[in-house]
């Protein structure tokens, strides 16, 4: 399936604006991913840390060097309360956003879904990426994202949706989500074949509840 084979219309009336959030390690493609896949569903794109960044005036590796990591997930959460208050959105978050139970509580408004890529992808992604990633400030980059990512799998497991994913390009990953999607979604309701009819209990036939 592609992103332009799906019917858009019949999708969003199933999400009913409900937000997507898209988690996953560094290197996992979320932003990548959440634009055409925004595009496709007529939704807004947000990427967390972007909004992070303009409501604290500064970068992630600014605020990581002056607050720490705790004083990041402090503000990381209150953004996503902001964000979870908003609908018809894409949200790309940031790798570590599964490790607060206060974000799970914003996002379980929500579908999440876990983009899951494997160790040599991601460490290939990220080793041309220029972006700076505080939690890989090691002297062994590969050993510090395997154990990051062994403490979050289980986390990321809590996901609604879990998208294996390979070497395909955004799109191809947008389209599988679209795909899969319907499956974690409340089936449609179906009008009743007749009318209900209400009876006491001698068995009259009642026009109203009152």
């Amino acid at each position: 399936m592609s992103a332009a084979s799906f019917d858009p219309d019949l999708l969003r009336r199933r999400l009913e604006g409900i937000n997507l959030y898209l988690v996953g390690m560094m290197g996992a493609g979320k932003s990548a991913v959440g634009r055409p896949l925004a595009q496709a569903l007529g939704y807004r794109f947000v990427d967390a840390d972007t909004a992070i960044e303009q409501v604290a005036g500064r970068s992630i590796p600014s605020l990581f060097a002056d607050e720490g990591e705790a004083g990041f997930r402090s503000l990381e959460t209150a953004v996503l309360g902001q964000i979870a208050g908003w609908h018809s959105l894409v949200v790309a978050t940031g790798g570590g956003v599964v490790t607060r139970p206060e974000n799970w509580g914003h996002m379980r408004q929500g579908v999440v879904i876990w983009l899951d890529a494997p160790e040599a992808v991601l460490l290939r992604r990220l080793s041309t990426d220029p972006t700076p990633r505080p939690l890989l400030s090691s002297s062994d980059p590969a050993a510090r994202l395997r154990a990051l990512l062994q403490e979050r799998l289980p986390l990321y497991g809590q996901a609604d949706l879990r998208i294996s994913q390979g070497d395909g390009t955004p799109d191809q990953v947008a389209a599988q989500v679209l795909e899969s999607l319907p499956s974690v979604l409340k089936s449609p309701e179906t009008t009743p074949p007749q009318p209900v009819i209400l009876q006491n209990a001698e068995g009259q036939t009642l026009s109203s509840l009152n």
